[in-house]
């Protein structure tokens, strides 16, 4: 039966011509875990010519851009791109794996094949990590620049989410002394509101309708991760720091500690460290939750450097809340945080961590891209471990860009990092030696919200998310303005206090203005 007109729906994809429905319809080349590359000579840092070792690094060829496919079919239209099919699947009681979907017994028996309850799962909290960029206030010109868009009340709701179940009941920032690539966005406007501070993240927690479903009151962590990827590659220095007393030979990357950790008394927002910030709120929601004999658990998600940040963030949680409020970590394209010491000491604390990796992404290889697979080699021969080598913790999800027939196949080092081209593979992803699921129901054209990933077949414009008119709007008097925002999504590190102070008592505070200091 022949697809509706897009026209007729009122939705943004053509119908499919028989060249393109061909294309799509070749055999789905296979996903397979993320590999190691081999150990090969490499220049010093110095003279790296970006875009050659990164293509030598992944093993990419700049070739051509369509889905590489051998065995022609007629296969059904995949639901991901049908406008006629919902994009989500209706809401299942998975209560009876609450446990084991939350990371006990390490995810066995659920990631190969990958469980259809574990896959919307990690594709919930994929989207709260993504609310972190689309709710960013990206404009330089804004005022606003570096902050959320809306304030916590509305923040889901604005972005489509307010079917999660989840409510925000605290929002993150940070600074750092540090400089992680272009992690801070900064304002050129003369009365910003922060100069120092970004809006990082956020604290939710589920309804009690989402918490019946899933078998408990589920609080999440989302953190925000940087721009650009290929920046990691020559701004990270990989430069290792013990954590202190009492955390043995643990040793983080310096720069992303210095962001969990940061803060200035000549700060508005930074007067006390992100760390600081989210972990009153985890204490008070724990202890509002456990005193009502509830189930608690603690999820951190992130992408990118909030992957980094969801692991300290994790390894913090871990050691100051009680035993029976399990924590885990779902990242995606997380970087590694620290050495082999730190992963010992989070497997200690019974945290559990399962990492969403693109194998043609670069980043989950940093830090330590250029000499770390050397050092390890070298661990096997001294027959120890070094406390200088970086290592991943925790079960890896293993996905392949070449297994989903809408992707292209050149290389495309920002689009291999892209957020919700991780949650499109995700979304098809079955097992290694299963193919890219033709059921798969979230939108496709999601993928290329921010960047260009998707074949030029599906007529889906690249970077498609944009303010129109780059947020300029025509007033009543013809002029073309910026807009103000509500009151309520305006930033006050006083509404924040006043807030967090009348939850504390059990009541609402009202809005107060935001006041220059």
């Amino acid at each position: 039966m022949a697809l509706p007109s897009s026209a007729s729906l009122g939705h943004h994809f053509p119908p499919l011509s028989a060249t393109t429905h061909s294309s799509l319809a070749q055999a789905f080349p296979r996903a397979s875990a993320v590999e190691a590359p081999p150990n090969q000579k490499r220049q010093s840092r110095t003279s790296i010519h970006v875009p050659t070792t990164l293509s030598n690094l992944l093993h990419l060829h700049v070739g051509s851009a369509h889905a590489a496919g051998t065995t022609a079919g007629d296969l059904p239209t995949p639901a991901a791109i049908r406008p006629d099919t919902p994009a989500f699947s209706p809401k299942e009681d998975i209560s009876s794996l609450f446990q084991q979907i939350h990371g006990r017994g390490d995810w066995s028996g659920l990631l190969h094949p990958l469980h259809p309850w574990l896959r919307r799962e990690i594709i919930k909290y994929g989207e709260l990590a993504q609310v972190t960029y689309d709710g960013f206030d990206f404009n330089p010109f804004s005022e606003f620049c570096g902050s959320c868009l809306y304030g916590r009340d509305r923040l889901l709701a604005k972005l489509g989410l307010a079917r999660t179940g989840y409510t925000v009941t605290k929002y993150v920032y940070a600074m750092s002394q540090i400089g992680i690539p272009r992690w801070l966005e900064r304002s050129l406007h003369a009365d910003a509101w922060s100069t120092d501070s970004n809006w990082m993240g956020f604290v939710a927690v589920s309804d009690d309708a989402e918490s019946r479903r899933i078998g408990c009151r589920d609080i999440v962590v989302a953190w925000r991760g940087t721009i650009a990827p290929a920046e990691w590659f020559e701004d990270i220095q990989g430069t290792l720091r013990p954590l202190g007393d009492g955390h043995g030979d643990a040793k983080v990357e310096r720069g992303f500690l210095d962001v969990y950790t940061s803060k200035s008394e000549r700060t508005r927002y930074n007067k006390t460290s992100a760390s600081e910030q989210v972990m009153a709120e985890l204490r008070r929601l724990v202890n509002l939750y456990l005193e009502q004999g509830e189930r608690v658990t603690l999820t951190i998600t992130g992408h990118s450097l909030g992957g980094a940040l969801a692991l300290l963030n994790a390894y913090e949680a871990a050691s100051a809340l009680p035993e029976d409020v399990s924590v885990s970590v779902i990242s995606f394209a997380g970087p590694r945080v620290g050495n082999s010491a730190f992963g010992e000491r989070l497997k200690e604390k019974k945290v559990k961590v399962l990492r969403a990796v693109v194998k043609q992404d670069v980043v989950p290889r940093l830090p330590g891209i250029l000499f770390n697979e050397r050092l390890k080699t070298l661990e096997g021969v001294v027959g120890k471990k070094m406390e200088w080598v970086y290592e991943h913790v925790g079960m890896e999800l293993g996905l392949d860009v070449k297994s989903s027939p809408f992707l292209k196949h050149g290389v495309d080092v920002a689009g291999f990092h892209n957020l919700e081209m991780y949650l499109h593979l995700v979304d098809g992803f079955v097992s290694r030696e299963r193919e890219f699921r033709t059921e798969a129901r979230r939108d496709v054209a999601l993928v290329n919200k921010t960047s260009g990933m998707l074949l030029e077949e599906l007529r889906i414009p690249p970077n498609w998310n944009q303010a129109a008119n780059k947020g300029m709007m025509c007033n009543a008097y013809g002029r073309w303005v910026k807009p103000t925002r509500e009151a309520e999504d305006i930033p006050s590190p006083y509404r924040e206090a006043t807030d967090a102070m009348a939850e504390e008592l059990g009541t609402r505070s009202p809005y107060i203005h935001h006041v220059a200091e």
